[in-house]
């Protein structure tokens, strides 16, 4: 079956999109079964700014679980089409919030390999006070 062609009356790409909205809600209550079923038996999940590379959807789901801060999701938008999406959130480890990236790719219906990338917060400098304004729903880190 063409990855692209439509499955019943939800297109695929319908059917990717609920799957990595079903994987940020699950991952969000810690239901690690569900969190981790987006992805393929043998998908790769890479940390670019540590090197880290994850291989199996075992691998993955273990490295996560043995995660010891408390964590929360909060997914700002997810865009993408056919077999690449790329979800923008805020993950918040033991109250700190840390601002992700993550590049999924889709065979199948089965993420078969993510990048995440993580960058922290930090405050504008007043240079740009005057040229700045806030993004919805944020406010401006001030040095």
């Amino acid at each position: 079956m063409d990855d692209n062609a439509d499955t019943g009356s939800v297109p695929r790409e319908g059917l990717n999109r609920a799957a990595l909205e079903e994987h940020w809600r699950a991952s969000e209550r810690g239901d690690t079964d569900a969190e981790h079923a987006v992805y393929a038996a043998d998908a790769i999940l890479d940390y670019p700014q540590s090197g880290e590379r994850f291989r199996g959807r075992a691998t993955i789901s273990a490295q996560r679980g043995g995660h010891p801060a408390s964590r929360h999701f909060t997914v700002h938008r997810i865009v993408g089409s056919g077999d690449l999406w790329v979800s923008e959130c805020v993950i918040t480890y033991d109250g700190v919030p840390t601002h992700s990236v993550s590049l999924m790719e889709f065979s199948h219906g089965h993420v078969v390999h993510e990048t995440q990338y993580f960058a922290d917060p930090f405050d504008a400098p007043e240079g740009r006070k005057a040229l700045a304004e806030p993004m919805p729903g944020r406010n401006i880190a001030r040095a």
